[in-house]
């Protein structure tokens, strides 16, 4: 197996943990980034690095074994200097394209946006007087987070998100028909988090997962 050299690891005056590669070449950080490198890591950034290493992996960028010792340390990683050298030798990653804000109105008539459609960083949601849907249940967000602004107005707004999506209701101002959060806290690692704000206005913002017809359309819809 190919061994690399970790200068990072050593200018901090101690060795990298246990069976971590070590890469030459890397420029020497400052006191700031030490102390970034020994924050530990969460979920979601040991399962970001997987994926870069996947990617890395299927355009040919490392082989197969470097990608099982590599997986391995990255899935066992406890700090953020445990994972920097697994990728320290990959090009970065492009950051997500936030993508054009997107404006629903439900007007006199309604609206809803489901099925499978790009999200952008921000939406803003108008409940009008035939009220809005926004359903996110078949689209792939790669966004760390969407921030949805919603304003319930007389006929209200409904989000529907996946399950181990999670959403932050933040301050939103309930108004006089109330903000009903009827999602599970459980994010799993991956998923964007939904930032809400506004206002439930007149007739409220109601936010949950597929219902079982919602369920069994998908399924049905899956099996074609």
């Amino acid at each position: 197996m190919e061994i690399y050299r970790y200068s990072i690891a050593l200018a901090r005056g101690y060795p990298p943990a246990p069976g971590v590669p070590i890469i030459d070449g890397m420029a020497a950080e400052t006191p700031e980034s030490a102390r970034q490198g020994r924050v530990r890591a969460s979920h979601a950034d040991r399962e970001a690095v997987v994926e870069q290493l996947r990617e890395a992996a299927a355009e040919g960028r490392i082989d197969l074994d470097e990608l099982d010792t590599r997986l391995d340390l990255a899935l066992t990683a406890k700090t953020f200097a445990d994972l920097a050298p697994l990728t320290a030798d990959l090009p970065p990653v492009a950051p997500p394209d936030p993508g054009r804000p997107l404006v629903i109105k439900g007007g006199m008539h309604g609206a809803e946006r489901s099925g499978r459609w790009k999200v952008p960083a921000r939406i803003t949601v108008r409940g009008g007087m035939g009220g809005a849907k926004l359903d996110f249940t078949q689209t792939e967000c790669h966004l760390p987070e969407v921030e949805v602004e919603v304003d319930g107005q007389m006929a209200g707004v409904t989000i529907v998100i996946p399950d181990g999506w999670a959403i932050e209701p933040g301050e939103t101002d309930p108004g006089l028909g109330g903000l009903k959060n009827k999602t599970t806290p459980d994010r799993l690692p991956g998923t964007p988090l939904i930032r809400l704000s506004g206002t439930g206005g007149a007739a409220g913002v109601v936010i949950r997962h597929p219902n079982r017809w919602e369920r069994r359309k998908e399924r049905r819809r899956q099996e074609r």
